[in-house]
Order: structure tokens, then sequence, then C-alpha cells
């Protein structure tokens, strides 16, 4: 689409009466929104479809009449989706990378135009593609305490949540590190009431679809009034407004200046961790005044330096709810168990570890590093129980394999890392099969890990790292799990 200015204002082509030299947005300057028309009463549906978004036109189920008027009025404006000052940059998702633009030539400016290629799985944008984004008055929030929960924090749990309500009335950052079953969702309640209490606008952000669609009914259920919206690919309520809302990472490439309050669950977890243009969109997605609060249980590197030199606010709950110690992974020799495997043998070690399991009808997680090899090892595994079975990203029945291990109808359940995070399993062993392989990272075998012991009921359980040569990242992961337990002992949140 192309656009004629004259009179201090814009014009899209489709709308232009007269002829004129329309031009593409990408090479308009004046951008500025128009004065607010205060007469104007405008539609209450485009203000919470659009407020603190900048969308397509496309994602705009509004005439385009109707969209003009709006602007004419200053309720709305038109914005680049990518700029070309001597280096191309989109303006949704930050990309600034040269080979993830594509040029091609456009219908809808009738020229060679660049798009990003980086987004273009939530609409193409290009440099003849306008963002809208609203400019009138924002929709009013409630300021009543909406939390509807009489739960009950443990002391690491409470101390915590205090400082995550801290941060949101002093706009400050904060990261809460938090062991794997720590309670970390019930951390945020008090912090998110005191947000909407205050009428501000608070958005919960996880890298994981799966989390998405775990936390909405939860909150729900606590936080009836408010009504939070899920966002995520193919959602429904992608495009409602919400006072609360739990989106995907990918799904704030959409946002711009909206939330007050930003917290971001599973800060090390793919993809966010690796992509930094998601970094960018939580950035760009929250207000210049406002707060962060990011969770995890494996913060990365950089992260942990940052906290332990005091550039980082941050909080420690280094103990389950349930007092009891995390279990420390035990290290075996598994000897060269890839060429074992490929011999059609189970190794030795891990034959034992299986059968003993099946013997006292304990259920199990076995960690693979590699699709390939777990496949090719299935079927020796079912002869020693034919209900073992597999599962990976790809496979079809993913989550119908899982709710029959959560059913106990299946005794183990060999998998790739895809369930190194979000499956809880009340009584559960654990074995990681070639630890030592450069897959398994610090964070996944603390991940990993944090399957076993998270049940009050079975707090204990086996997690046993079987390798072919102890891995930096293997004593890492063990380091880490062991110092969570002494802190937890020394702050008296465990019991012995």
């Amino acid at each position: 689409m192309k656009f004629s200015y004259q009179n201090d204002h814009l014009t899209p082509d489709p709308l232009e009466k007269k002829p004129t030299h329309p031009n593409r947005i990408a090479n308009i300057e004046n951008l500025s929104p128009l004065p607010l028309n205060p007469n104007y009463s405008p539609s209450t549906k485009l203000q919470n479809h659009l407020t603190g978004r900048a969308l397509l036109l496309d994602e705009i189920p509004f005439p385009l009449t109707e969209i003009q008027t709006h602007y004419l009025n200053g309720y709305l404006y038109y914005s680049k989706g990518i700029t070309n000052q001597g280096k191309l940059e989109c303006l949704r998702c930050g990309n600034t990378d040269h080979y993830l633009f594509g040029k091609m030539p456009c219908s809808r400016c009738c020229q060679a135009c660049y798009y990003c290629r980086n987004c273009i799985m939530m609409g193409r944008v290009s440099e003849c593609s306008p963002l809208v984004r609203w400019s009138g008055p924002t929709p009013k929030h409630m300021t009543d305490s909406p939390l509807d929960w009489d739960g009950v924090l443990s002391q690491g749990q409470k101390t915590a949540s205090e400082k995550v309500v801290e941060a949101v009335i002093k706009k400050w950052d904060v990261l809460v590190w938090a062991v794997c079953g720590a309670g970390k969702t019930e951390v945020l309640f008090q912090g998110l009431n005191e947000a909407l209490s205050l009428g501000l606008r608070v958005c919960i952000a996880t890298p994981r679809t799966d989390v998405v669609l775990e936390l909405a009914p939860r909150l729900r259920k606590v936080f009836p009034v408010i009504k939070p919206a899920a966002l995520y690919g193919g959602s429904e309520e992608r495009h409602d407004y919400s006072q609360l809302t739990i989106a995907t990472t990918h799904q704030l490439f959409r946002f711009n200046e909206a939330f007050d309050v930003m917290i971001v669950d599973e800060v090390d977890a793919f993809p966010f961790s690796y992509d930094s243009s998601l970094q960018w969109a939580v950035e760009k997605a929250r207000k210049n005044d406002s707060s962060k609060v990011l969770l995890t249980a494996t913060p990365n590197p950089k992260l942990q330096k940052e906290c332990k030199t005091g550039k980082q606010n941050f909080v420690t709950i280094p103990a389950r709810y349930h007092r009891k110690p995390l279990p420390i992974p035990t290290f075996q020799w598994g000897g060269d168990w890839k060429k074992t495997f490929n011999k059609g043998k189970i190794p030795y070690p891990i034959r034992e570890w299986v059968t003993s399991r099946l013997t006292i009808q304990k259920q199990a997680l076995i960690f693979f590093p590699d699709i390939k090899i777990m496949e090719k090892a299935l079927p020796h595994f079912q002869t020693l129980h034919p209900e073992i079975l597999s599962v990976h990203a790809e496979d079809p029945v993913r989550k119908e394999k899982v709710q029959k291990m959560r059913n106990n109808e299946i005794p183990i359940l060999l998998t790739t890392t895809i369930l190194e995070r979000g499956v809880t399993i009340p009584n559960i062993d654990v074995a990681v099969i070639g630890a030592d392989d450069e897959t398994f990272t610090e964070s996944a075998l603390v991940q990993i890990s944090g399957r076993v012991g998270r049940s009050s009921n079975f707090p204990k359980g086996n997690i046993t790292f079987f390798h072919f040569g102890r891995s930096r990242a293997m004593m890492k992961a063990l380091v880490h799990i062991d110092d969570m337990n002494k802190q937890a002992k020394k702050r008296g949140l465990i019991d012995e």
C-alpha cells in the first residue's frame, strides 16, 4: 500500500480520490499522530483491539474508512514497519540482519519491496506495510483488589513474593531464582494483585505455548473478575484486550509500550534464551517506566554473574514447598553407550537400572540426547516391558503419551529434552543416557533433575547420570543443586 501526504496528513491510496504522487510508508518522514479531537467518539472495540499494539492493516478487522477516520481525529496513527536508512531494520521484531530480509516485486506498491523474514510467521512486514498504533485514551482498569486465593506460601515463597511486590511498587527489575517445583506461580499472586489494584497493565510472557495453556486457567481461577487473555499462535483470544495478558514471547512482537509490569517466565528456555529478537520484543512491549520480573530455575552464566556482582537485583527460593532437600544426581559409568546401542544391546548398568524400576513398579523417565539412537534403542527396552514408549518434539501423539504417563499407564517413557521442563509426575525416577553429551547443558541437567521429588507425598527419588566420561556441565549441575540445598538448610527452609 502507498500513502499520499498532503495538508499535513496521510491518505491511504485506496481512499485517495484525486490522482497524487503516493509513496511507501518507509519513505515518508512525518508520521506523528494528528491532534486529538475531543468531540469525536471513537470505537471502543477498535480502542481495545489497538491499545498497546502495533498491527498490520490485515490484522485489524475494521473497514479502512473507519481506521482512516480515527486517524484524522487523532485516535490512531500509521507508523513504519521497516526503515531503510542505509541499513534495513524491522520495527516489529528489531531484525537488522541483512540476510533475514527478502526482496520481492510487490503487488501492493508495484515496486521491488524489502520484507522481514525473521517475523514473517506473524504476517509479512514490508517497506510499504504500515504498523497501526493507538494514540487515544486507553481503556479504564479496575482498582479494587481482584485476588481470590486463600492459599499459604512457604517461607521461601513469602520472601520472594514480598520482593515481587516491592518491584511492582518501586518499578524495579528483579530476578526470582527458584528451584524446580518451588511454586513460582503462587509467588506472583500478591505482586499481580498489587499491580492490578493500582490499575496497571500486566503481561506474563513465556517462550512455550504449553506454559500459556497451563497458566491461563490457573490465573482465571484466582483473578476471576479480570478475565486474563491467553495469546499464542492460533488462539481465539490473541486480539483481545485484558488488564492481565498471558502470552508467548513471540506474541510480544505485536506490542509497543503496552505493559506497566512485564513478567518473563523460563527466561533460560529455548527459543527465548537464544533469540535476541524475542528479548528485544520484551523490552519493546514494556513501558519506559515499568517493572520487569524474571523467573527461572536455571539462570544462564551471564545472569548468575550479574547476581554475584550485584548488577542484578534478585531473590532465591532454594527449597520446594514440602521442605525436603532436592534429590542429588548420581553419576554412573555407562561405557560406550552409543556403540552398545548400535550393536542392538542395552548397556548393562542401564539395563540393571531399568529392570530394578520395573521390579518395584516405579515409573521412570529416561532422557536421550538424540532421537535416532532413542528410536533405535526403543525395541530393546520393549523386550524388558512391551509398554515402554518413546516421545519427542515431532511426535504427533506426544500429548497423549505424556497424559498416559501421568495416568500411570506407561511404566517407562524414553524422551528427548522436550520433557526436561513442564512435566510433573508424582512418584518418578529419572535417568539420563549420555549425560556427558553436549546436548545436556548445565541448565538442561538441572531441569531434568527437577522432575524428581516434586510431590509432597513422594519428595525423594533417584536421578542417575549415565556417562562415558564426566562433563563440565554434569559437574556444574551437581554443584548447582547441592548449593541450593546448602542455601535452603542455612535459611531453615528444609527439614533434614
